[in-house]
């Protein structure tokens, strides 16, 4: 009797997973099923689910309009040289909270978490000023120190919790072996805390892929990331929404098809220390 209703509520479980899975995922996949459909069928009322015309020409006419390869190559580079440039800055830092901290410690992290509820809209003036005077603004190097001083708090976050996990007895052990700091960070601390690094790279790069406000209004042509390549399909003259799905399904895949080789080092990350 038992088994039957812990097998019962498995099935369960598993229903309501599924479930939630496919509410989460159905936009998505509404976004790459109206991709390839004109524009007449994109707006048809009643919808148009699987039954229809499928067509390519939607991608054809967005890769004749736009270069594609330009805003992917710049979203890469925002994305993967923000991530490099906050991990950097972050491992130390987190580094220092876990293993040496402070009266203030625990103070400082919550700041640090706190900006990030500032209106980004309060600072873009200044920023925006700032990026003038040094000549900066439309370029990818502004965007990747910008995205990296917006992520740095969750980065930190994230690597400190991660870091509170590891054993201290193991970095004194390497310091008593005559360890230098930065042998105990990099030999020491550092690989153990692999999938740790490795979610907090993930997340990170996610979050500076999607980034739009800011890409928005600080690029114009040379520095314009993928965000740019999708909000290009919002016109005066209306949404063509064929088009604008078929660009949003290639600004969206390179980060799908990312996450979904990942997934595992991504779930192994984010459970990590959480068994002992």
């Amino acid at each position: 009797m038992a088994r039957a209703v812990t097998n019962q509520r498995k099935a369960m479980n598993t229903f309501f997973a599924w479930a939630l899975g496919l509410l989460i995922f159905f936009p998505i996949l509404w976004t790459i099923l109206t991709s390839f459909k004109t524009e007449a069928q994109a707006i048809s009322d009643p919808p148009i689910f699987f039954f229809f015309d499928w067509t390519l020409e939607n991608y054809k006419a967005v890769l004749e309009r736009s270069d594609y390869a330009k805003f992917l190559w710049n979203s890469i580079f925002i994305a993967g040289g923000s991530t490099l440039l906050g991990i950097i800055i972050a491992v130390p830092a987190a580094w220092s909270m876990a293993f040496v901290p402070s009266k203030r410690t625990k103070d400082i992290l919550l700041w640090m978490l706190s900006t990030k509820m500032l209106p980004a809209v309060g600072v873009l003036y200044p920023i925006y000023l700032i990026c003038i005077e040094l000549g900066v603004l439309d370029s990818r190097i502004a965007l990747v120190f910008i995205l990296m001083l917006i992520n740095l708090p969750i980065i930190v976050w994230m690597l400190y919790t991660y870091f509170k996990e590891i054993p201290v007895d193991i970095l004194e052990a390497a310091r008593m072996d005559g360890a230098s700091l930065r042998d105990e960070i990099i030999h020491v601390l550092t690989p153990m805390a692999i999938p740790g690094i490795a979610s907090t790279v993930l997340l990170n790069v996610i979050l500076a892929w999607n980034e739009a406000f800011w890409t928005l209004n600080l690029t114009a042509a040379d520095a314009a990331p993928l965000t740019a390549f999708i909000a290009s399909y919002s016109s005066p003259e209306g949404l063509f929404f064929a088009k604008l799905s078929a660009a949003s399904t290639m600004a969206i895949a390179p980060i799908l098809i990312m996450g979904w080789f990942s997934q595992k080092q991504l779930v192994r990350g984010l459970t990590f220390g959480a068994v002992k």
